[in-house]
């Protein structure tokens, strides 16, 4: 059983081990071996042997879409950790290797959209953003309706270019849903209203960052270190980047946006022990030994599936509402996830979190099916 305080320190985690933890060895060390020979094909330098990022290739941008804007870091080989009962159980390759995480990223700016609403900054979820934040990026009939729960859900058809790029960049992009009559991404649709249209939009989000940077006044990591990250033990290693072009003038400073992803570079590069800690965050509603860091209602709002996809909630996957995601995992299970594959794993009925890094996304659900299998 769980208590409060299983949690690590900053400098080592509580083993468990496997046969304590209810684990097969011999079932297990399989589950890890396949994630280890299912690897990624992305190269570990992150660049095609054409020159092309594989950030903007693999999503199939168009050409006028695809300069890269952030920082891109070479990546490290597969890796990953299981946790039961908030204690280490296995852990393979370099889990201290700070990677580049693509769109788990997102699910930190989830956590810090709550920290917001608890300051006082985001007083209404369901307000136009516009009336907080006075910008311009809300002006005109559409933008104006848009809510920050649709900036959360990614149903907010957003219309506009931010840091050099235009929403139209990821129109008709598939992750989840489904493109708008099977159109190729990038191809510029109709708008819908906001609310009622799913698209995983990376503009779109880090519209989202750039919101919240202007209510706390200042950088997103600088939030997230003091708040989440050193609460919760992380390493002085992890960061989160911006692009070159991204900054807004704030009381008299120059502040960085930060990107929601690696999708034109930038985004968090983090290693997969720092990963499991937020994963185990989450996984106890928020609270960290006697600390609760994260309200529990937000945790819980975070993993409410949206009206327009039943799988998505606030910038975290969910899997057993309308239909699974991962058909092996439970119902109850939820993710943060990346592309490469970077994967959050988190399994509350059997308060279980797996971090695997570097795995390749048709794997997933196999490697997911072992793990459980090796549970018994």
């Amino acid at each position: 059983m769980s208590t409060e305080n299983d949690v690590p320190s900053r400098d080592e985690w509580q083993n468990l081990s496997v046969a304590a933890a209810g684990f097969d060895p011999d079932r297990l060390q399989e589950a890890i071996a396949f994630s280890v020979a299912n690897e990624c094909k992305w190269p570990r330098s992150m660049y095609l042997p054409d020159g092309q990022y594989i950030g903007t290739a693999h999503i199939g941008d168009k050409a006028e879409h695809a300069e890269v804007l952030g920082p891109v870091v070479p990546r490290g080989g597969p890796n990953g950790l299981v946790l039961r009962h908030g204690k280490l159980v296995a852990e393979w390759g370099d889990t201290r290797h700070a990677d580049m995480t693509f769109s788990v990223t997102k699910s930190y700016i989830g956590m810090l959209a709550g920290i917001a609403v608890a300051d006082g900054l985001i007083a209404d979820l369901d307000a136009p953003v516009g009336k907080d934040v006075d910008t311009g990026w809300f002006d005109g009939s559409h933008n104006a309706r848009i809510t920050w729960r649709n900036l959360l859900q990614q149903t907010s058809e957003w219309q506009g270019t931010l840091w050099g790029k235009p929403d139209s960049a990821d129109h008709n992009r598939v992750v989840g849903g489904t493109a708008s009559g099977g159109a190729h991404k990038g191809t510029v649709r109709e708008l819908r209203a906001p609310g009622t249209h799913y698209e995983y939009n990376d503009v779109r989000v880090n519209l989202l960052a750039a919101c919240l940077t202007h209510r706390f006044r200042r950088s997103l990591p600088e939030v997230l270190k003091e708040r989440v990250m050193d609460p919760i033990g992380a390493s002085r290693d992890w960061q989160w980047h911006g692009y070159r072009n991204a900054y807004l003038e704030l009381d008299g400073k120059s502040v960085p946006s930060v990107s929601g992803g690696g999708h034109w570079g930038g985004g968090m590069v983090i290693s997969s022990r720092d990963h499991a800690r937020m994963g185990l965050l989450i996984a106890r509603g928020g609270r960290w030994g006697t600390q609760q860091i994260l309200a529990a209602d937000w945790v819980a709002q975070m993993l409410t599936p949206s009206p327009a996809l039943a799988q998505y909630g606030f910038l975290w996957w969910l899997n057993g509402t309308g239909g699974k995601r991962y058909p092996s995992a439970t119902e109850r299970s939820v993710f943060a996830q990346g592309a490469g594959a970077s994967i959050v794993w988190i399994e509350p009925d059997l308060d279980l979190v797996v971090v695997t890094r570097w795995i390749a996304g048709e794997a997933v659900d196999g490697f997911t099916a072992r793990v459980l299998a090796a549970l018994g």
